[in-house]
């Protein structure tokens, strides 16, 4: 959430860069003024308590002195200063209500662009292996074949994007789970394990409502989410929270089953695993000092680097422009593997960084000289399991697609 006193001095130039994460602006327009608008009444019926609570001790004193006091005035006083709360806080409502529907801002080394054509190439590892092999088939002609995937069974009991994993399959998703948490635990990360259900509040605090609404699955009769990622409830345990300067940074890591509802894709870029509605993942989520973020986002990418090193895979590292951002994010950075079945990039990975963007709606603050500050807050995946095991048995089958050949590097990591 950004903060309404910095909205009143940058307007304009907030305007454009809301603008320039692909925003209407004229919507954006029409959302900063109504901001703008209700912290003018705010103020406005703020004043005039002032006023009203300065008149009620002038008669209050005249009272004491025996002088002349008008009672009706008094009680009449009394009753517009309880109104005028109320409205306040109805005003305050509002305008929290109108904040939240803003997204974060970019920073200014995000590049600017309207989509994903745009975003800017960093760097690429194992180039070499990022060529197509028509004689490699897809993981979905694999999976059936070995019997590690079922996607018709998982249509059949629930529906499209809940595949079945079996036997081998599972066997290599409980591998790299493993791998991922083993890896997280050395770099300093603290292993949770959080409930998959989450109420509107936490969605809110980040930044997942009212964003991404439509997105999620709702339980409507207790009002619960499906987890949409683990950061959520990673962010959500200090919300509320004020924390000591010494706390930083908290690193925290989970895994757990992830939910979305993905709609409106179709064709190659969906089949298999490559989109699902449940799906595995490891986020990994630092709450840093603001002097100290960039430092804690270049150690999540290099923490994502040695992930995608260990398993040996082709892949480069992407940064986004600001109209393909996250809701939250001020400064994305994707990871994408290569498959050679598929001859395209997968995305693998989000690392972000949000500013104090996700704890100003968690209300989350840490003390410095005796101030309350907002920290930072920086998220990634580390990694998504489907489009890894996806490249990992496109990439490293055998020549005949019977099974599959890992580096002996690899299965040692994975302890297959």
């Amino acid at each position: 959430m950004i903060d309404i006193r910095d909205i009143l001095k940058h307007t304009e130039e907030f305007i454009q860069a809301w603008s320039q994460r692909g925003l209407d602006e004229g919507y954006i327009r029409k959302e900063v003024q109504t901001c703008l608008d209700t912290h003018e009444h705010i103020k406005s019926l703020k004043a005039q308590v002032e006023e009203e609570n300065r008149k009620k001790k002038q008669i209050a004193r005249e009272s004491i002195k025996g002088g002349d006091q008008d009672w009706q005035e008094a009680r009449s006083l009394r009753s517009d200063v309880r109104l005028r709360k109320n409205e306040i806080e109805e005003g305050e409502k509002k305008l929290r209500e109108s904040l939240l529907r803003l997204p974060n801002l970019p920073l200014p080394e995000v590049p600017l662009g309207r989509d994903q054509s745009q975003n800017r190439e960093c760097h690429r590892v194992r180039d070499e292996a990022c060529y197509v092999d028509e004689k490699k088939q897809p993981h979905w002609d694999l999976a059936k074949s070995w019997g590690w995937i079922d996607l018709e069974a998982g249509s059949r009991l629930t529906g499209s994007g809940f595949p079945v994993f079996r036997g081998e399959g599972v066997r290599w998703i409980r591998a790299l789970i493993n791998f991922f948490l083993n890896q997280a635990s050395q770099a300093g990360y603290e292993e949770v394990l959080p409930p998959i259900l989450i109420n509107a509040t936490s969605a809110e605090g980040t930044g997942q409502l009212p964003d991404k609404d439509k997105q999620m699955y709702l339980l409507p009769e207790e009002g619960y989410y499906l987890l949409p990622t683990s950061e959520v409830a990673l962010m959500n345990l200090y919300r509320g929270s004020i924390l000591d300067k010494k706390d930083f940074p908290l690193k925290l890591v989970a895994h757990t089953p992830c939910f979305r509802r993905e709609a409106g894709s179709w064709g190659k870029q969906v089949r298999g695993l490559n989109r699902l509605h449940q799906f595995d993942k490891v986020e990994i989520v630092q709450i840093s000092l603001p002097e100290h973020s960039m430092e804690a986002l270049d150690s999540m990418c290099r923490h994502v680097e040695e992930l995608l090193d260990g398993l040996e895979l082709p892949y480069r590292k992407i940064l986004l422009c600001s109209g393909d951002m996250g809701f939250s994010a001020a400064i994305t950075y994707d990871y994408e593997v290569f498959s050679q079945a598929q001859g395209r990039w997968l995305e693998v990975s989000s690392v972000s960084n949000c500013g104090d963007f996700q704890s100003r709606r968690l209300l989350l603050r840490y003390k410095e000289d005796k101030k309350n500050l907002f920290p930072h807050s920086l998220n990634g995946s580390a990694l998504a399991l489907p489009r890894i095991i996806a490249c990992l048995m496109e990439n490293y089958q055998d020549s005949d697609g019977t099974g599959i050949c890992l580096p002996e590097g690899v299965r040692k990591r994975l302890c297959l």
